[in-house]
């Protein structure tokens, strides 16, 4: 029984691992992590650690929480080596995000190593396929950048909320309204609303803009409670 190579995490919490045994000659790999860039490498680095005479591989990707369109390169990696080999292989387990991304490019989730993988997900002929490939990648490469913003904005206006409903004595729901409608108001991103917000309330914070002030007086007046309390 032989566990397939793991790549150096090189300090990223969610690195791809990718582990796994040999049993009755066929590959039963495991993945762990992000498929992002370096996804493909430390794939090449497990398949490369497998003992010879291997007759198939299954991988499981259940351990995979997130997923960008270098995931799609890792794909085609793992097809090619089949391909190379003349051995069956097959990638299950899919959920979640990395779900999602092959739904978004037409790909089978049950059996996305098939027929639509084969032939190219990104073809290289220059057909009208090739473009709308294109154009989804594209589109995909924005929803997965607006995820990490929405997740990286995610703690800073949940702090503004909790400092808006201590404020004003309202409910969650109210105190994203008011930061919602005071960054239509000001022309401001959300995040740079709640940003303002929660440093206001340091110590020798700084005082949000004019602008923003305004916005917020206005916002707070609409929606929250003229009486103090949730309504």
């Amino acid at each position: 029984m032989t566990s397939a190579a793991r790549a150096p995490r090189g300090g990223r919490l969610n690195a791809l691992v990718v582990g796994g045994r040999t049993e009755e000659g066929r590959a039963l790999l495991d993945a762990r992590g992000e498929l992002v860039r370096g996804c493909t490498d430390t794939l090449s680095a497990a398949l490369d650690a497998l003992p010879e005479g291997i007759t198939g591989i299954e991988l499981d990707m259940s351990g995979v929480s997130f997923m960008d369109t270098a995931g799609l390169e890792f794909l085609d990696a793992l097809a090619e080596y089949g391909r190379l080999h003349g051995i069956p292989v097959a990638v299950a387990g899919w959920w979640g995000q990395p779900r999602r991304v092959l739904e978004l490019v037409g790909l089978d989730v049950t059996d996305p190593l098939g027929t639509a993988l084969a032939a190219g997900v990104r073809d290289r002929t220059g057909s009208a396929v090739a473009l709308e490939r294109a154009e989804q990648l594209r589109e995909l490469r924005e929803e997965i950048e607006q995820l990490r913003h929405a997740i990286d904005s995610r703690p800073v206006i949940d702090q503004a909320r909790g400092i808006l409903m201590a404020a004003h004595g309202c409910g969650p729901e109210r105190a994203w309204d008011i930061l919602r409608e005071a960054s239509q108001r000001s022309n401001t991103k959300l995040r740079e609303v709640a940003a303002a917000v929660t440093a206001s309330t340091l110590p020798e914070g700084p005082v949000p803009p004019e602008e923003l002030r305004t916005a917020l007086r206005a916002a707070v007046a609409r929606h929250a409670p003229p009486s103090g309390g949730e309504r």
